[in-house]
């Protein structure tokens, strides 16, 4: 460290990470104090340094003894002769330099004497010399030391004088140290100053010190020197990546941190990136206003083109190439403009294009734009160039937002494709096809926009055909906008129309619009509650398609769910659904995927149910379909939640529930309340899903088939397990009667009897359990599927009394350990280890709740878990407590992976130690932090820390081998 007793506010009182330079600078002080000519030139960009390096050297004990001469070279003064050597001597020194020289070295240094005189010039020649006799008999009498700052605005007889002592003195104790801007070699290149100044760079007694920008822990330097505390390493590094490293950004930068309050901690690193960007403006026109003005319009035009439009600069700026390039390295050194061209911040690019008026900035960008489209670059690049443009007045503008919007969407970015198509709108406000193009990709991020824009599509002047298209577009948006009794009418009414005009010996093309319509029809017929009733009435006197085109498998898959709520044998439901599916040539619509999943789901084939969904988890993420995506992910979540994957359905519940109450339409989209709510009260967090099931809106849960009877039944389980037997069974009662209101008779959608039957047990009102088991036997008798025969055997055992409801309980562990539903198989275990238990069975009693306890702790139902251990408790028997740790959301490997990371290792080093991919661990970590609810590796030792895992070292896994791979 060295210290400057001259104190620059932006750098602090110590030059830090220049321990280097300054010994490199002491071993030429000593070189040529003893009698040996010497020259440095310190270059790096400005805000790096080189003004306080060059006064600590020059007032540290390398200097003492010597006749120190500096000076400081103004931008203004270059043109003039001598002006260097003058701001070197100055008036006091120039005189004691003076004092008894010639008249011709006098008159040399008056300012204007031999302005525009060569340096090979005689008059020049003579001042030389004369100047360096004098030079000498000091150097006689002691050793010199001439430092010039700002070495790059010297003037060039100045600088050739230098280089002429230099060489005229090599035996002599003379130090030369020029420090200059390494940026400015650009802007002098082929003017006489850079030839002289790359001439005394030359020579072969001149060394060159680059000074670099300050590392991490020069910067952590800096920073104790501005704080008293410690700082956080994450201050640390934030700061260097913010400023560079360079010394008088991060000073700035420091300082403006500790005006605000802010201190070194975490806290104040969360504040650099704001801080920053103001600072980094204000050196960006701090800078630009000391270039000549055509580096400002080169800077202008790289903030307009963005860093994809970096070949079209000097044409937008108009400055020739070869001067374009200049100006980036000039940019470039002073940190403007990074290696790759582009400007780096936001606010920098702001600070750039403030001082033009908004006429000015619109016309860069529209001449930004032709120039990509005529260089033929994507119409994305140039599009975003209209975008910014007041108004779209162009005839060739239109058609390149349009192809940017296709382009958009390919791509998964609706809301982009949005912002392009309005524009285009602007021009063309009564283009029936940008209203229904722009409908279609606000579907998912917007719905009662996309809606509002079918509805004036709609206009009766629109022929028949174009119409059904829209209709069948507002059916499937009206679903997310809540306006399913609006879009049922409007396709009632094409329907009918198409019946009118086209007649039933149409064109294959039109059968397959009306196919289309239909399709729609029965979807958004099938989710009201008021409106079921009738769109399965409809449906009954419709054909059911083959399933060989799109809208066929749409049809089918709709066809399939109105079936299996008839609750009839699964057999033709199932085939619909399958059929729907079938063929993976076709590119099938998410509801074709959704209802085929529900029927499948129903059937007890979960598997083939959750791969459909995973299909349209795929599009809606390749597509940014928020909706679709939300309501895909929360309908999976009810899947693995009556699988017993709690875990998984818990996370995929809360993801569905996080991405949609960020949209503006979240409080229209239930589902993921209601399977969040549903998992949470198996994990014994039922206070937690009363209030997120509070949260609801009346009115838009209510309407709905799929939503409101699925509230009342988790509504019901949650006042169950918080101790309301009463308010429970009245909720599920008040299911049963939304189901049958809606002529429902689907065993696997909700069953609510076997719910009821338990309650009513659990009060001693077995008789009155009778009346929900039975109706729930009939309902299971036609459906078949092990599950609903299994939880109708587990409602009537709990209705009946003795040993016939022993068997009867029995008979549902059979049947519903043949089933995918392993929570419904443990609470079968569990009621028939307490109906053994009552008839003095223990033994027996307690192997049936030993397994009850253990299932349901492997699903992660841990309220039914407890229950299972207090009952296997109670009749004697041993078993651990059970916890409610975030790592029972883990698998094995998760856990084993987590606890690797949290201690450390890289994703490399895990894979080794595991013998798998990285490919693998990174997929593990996702899951990993999607369960916990983290963002980041670094939350995870909390994590682990807080749950009482010991780590991955203490169990004896591979030791960490690094950080992050």
């Amino acid at each position: 460290m060295v210290r400057s007793r001259s104190v620059d506010p932006d750098i602090g009182s110590t030059l830090v990470g220049r321990g280097d330079a300054v010994r490199e600078l002491d071993r030429r002080a000593r070189e040529a104090l003893s009698g040996h000519a010497r020259s440095v030139v310190v270059t790096g960009p400005a805000g790096i340094g080189k003004s306080a390096l060059l006064r600590a050297f020059l007032r540290g004990d390398a200097c003492r003894g010597a006749t120190v001469l500096r000076g400081l070279c103004l931008p203004d003064a270059g043109g003039a002769s001598f002006s260097g050597l003058r701001a070197l001597l100055g008036p006091t020194a120039r005189r004691a330099f003076l004092d008894d020289a010639t008249q011709t070295a006098v008159r040399a240094l008056a300012p204007g004497a031999l302005d525009g005189a060569p340096p090979h010039a005689p008059a020049v020649q003579q001042a030389f010399h004369a100047l360096h006799r004098h030079a000498a008999d000091v150097l006689a009498r002691r050793p010199l030391v001439l430092a010039l700052d700002d070495a790059q605005h010297c003037d060039e007889l100045s600088l050739r004088w230098l280089e002429f002592l230099l060489r005229r003195s090599a035996d002599r104790p003379l130090l030369l140290v020029l420090a200059r801007q390494s940026e400015a070699t650009a802007l002098t290149r082929g003017v006489p100053t850079h030839h002289a100044l790359a001439d005394l760079t030359a020579d072969c007694r001149t060394t060159t010190l680059r000074l670099s920008t300050l590392t991490e822990r020069d910067v952590a330097e800096v920073v104790r020197e501005f704080f008293p505390v410690p700082a956080a390493p994450v201050f640390v590094t934030r700061a260097r990546a913010a400023t560079g490293g360079n010394p008088r950004l991060l000073g700035r930068l420091l300082r403006e941190l500790r005006a605000a309050g802010a201190g070194p901690g975490v806290g104040g690193a969360d504040r650099i990136a704001e801080t920053a960007g103001r600072v980094l403006a204000g050196w960006a026109r701090e800078l630009l206003d000391r270039q000549p003005p055509w580096i400002g319009e080169v800077a202008r035009a790289v903030a307009v083109l963005g860093e994809r439009g970096a070949d079209h600069v000097g044409p937008l700026a108009g400055v020739p190439a070869d001067a374009v390039e200049d100006a980036r390295k000039v940019l470039c050194e002073a940190g403007l403009v990074p290696a790759d061209g582009r400007l780096a911040e936001g606010a920098v690019r702001a600070a750039v294009l403030a001082p033009l008026d908004a006429h000015v900035l619109s016309g860069l960008h529209a001449r930004a734009a032709l120039l990509l489209s005529d260089a033929g670059r994507p119409a994305e690049e140039v599009a975003d160039h209209l975008l910014r443009l007041p108004s779209i007045d162009e005839p060739w503008m239109p058609g390149v937002l349009l192809e940017a919007a296709a382009c958009a969407e390919e791509r998964g970015a609706p809301e982009t494709a949005a912002r392009y198509l309005y524009r285009v709108l602007e021009v063309d406000p009564d283009s029936i096809d940008i209203r229904v193009r722009l409908a279609r990709v606000l579907a998912d991020t917007d719905p009662p926009e996309a809606v509002g824009l079918l509805r004036e599509a709609l206009a009766p002047s629109v022929d028949v055909r174009t119409r059904a298209r829209i209709a069948a577009q507002f059916g499937t948006t009206g679903l997310a906008a809540r306006e399913c009794s609006v879009a049922l009418k409007i396709l009632e009414d094409v329907l009918d129309a198409l019946d009118a005009e086209l007649g039933p010996d149409s064109a294959p093309a039109d059968q397959e619009l009306r196919t289309l319509v239909e399709a729609v029809f029965l979807i958004v017929g099938s989710h009201g509650r008021s409106t079921i009733a009738a769109t399965r009435k409809r449906a009954a006197m419709m054909s059911l398609p083959e399933g060989d085109t799109p809208a066929q498998c749409q049809k089918l898959a709709a066809m399939g769910i109105l079936t299996a709520f008839d609750g009839g044998p699964p057999e033709p439901a199932l085939q619909q659904a399958l059929r729907a599916t079938a063929s993976p040539q076709l590119r099938l619509k998410s509801w074709t995927l959704i209802n085929s999943a529900l029927v499948l789901g129903f059937a007890d084939r979960t598997e083939e149910a959750l791969h459909s969904l995973d299909r349209v988890l795929r599009h809606g993420r390749k597509n940014s379909a928020i909706w679709t995506y939300a309501l895909a992910l929360s309908i999976r979540a009810v899947l693995k939640h009556g699988v017993g994957a709690l875990p998984d359905a818990l996370a995929d519940a809360r993801t569905a529930v996080r991405l949609s109450g960020s949209e503006q339409w979240s409080g229209t989209l239930v589902m993921p309340r209601l399977a969040l709510a549903g998992v949470l009260v198996d994990r014994g967090e039922a206070a937690d899903a009363e209030r997120l099931l509070a949260g609801t809106e009346p009115a838009w849960r209510e309407q709905y088939v799929w939503t409101y009877p699925r509230y009342l039944m988790v509504l019901g389980r949650a006042r169950r397990a918080l101790g309301d037997p009463e308010g429970a069974l009245t909720l599920f009662r008040a299911c049963g009667r939304a189901l049958a209101e809606a002529e429902v008779h689907q065993p696997a959608f909700l069953p609510w009897w076997m719910e009821a039957a338990c309650v009513l047990a659990e009060l001693g009102r077995t008789k009155d359990a009778q009346e929900p088991a039975a109706h729930g036997e009939r309902l299971a008798r036609q459906w078949g599927t092990p599950r609903v025969l299994g939880l109708a055997a587990l409602a009537r055992g709990v209705a009946t009394p003795g040993a016939r409801g022993v068997e009867l309980l029995g008979e549902a562990v059979r049947e519903l350990a043949a089933s995918p539903a392993r929570v419904e198989h443990a609470r079968a275990e569990l009621a028939l280890g307490n109906a053994l238990l009552s008839a003095g069975d223990r033994r027996e009693a307690r192997e049936h709740l030993r397994t009850a306890a253990g299932l349901a702790q492997r699903c992660g139902a841990l309220a039914l878990g407890q229950d299972a251990r207090d009952a296997l408790v109670a009749a004697g028997g041993r078993m651990r407590k059970l916890t409610a740790s975030p790592l029972d959301l883990l698998t094995g490997m998760e856990r084993t992976v987590a606890s690797l990371a949290a201690g450390g290792a890289g994703n490399r080093s895990i894979a080794q130690s595991l013998y798998v991919s990285v490919r693998t661990v990174e997929m593990h970590l996702t899951s990993v932090y999607r369960k916990l609810g983290i963002a980041e590796r670094a939350q995870l030792s909390a994590v682990l820390r807080s749950s009482g895992e010991r780590g991955a070292r203490a169990r004896g896994a591979a030791p960490p081998s690094g950080g992050q791979d």
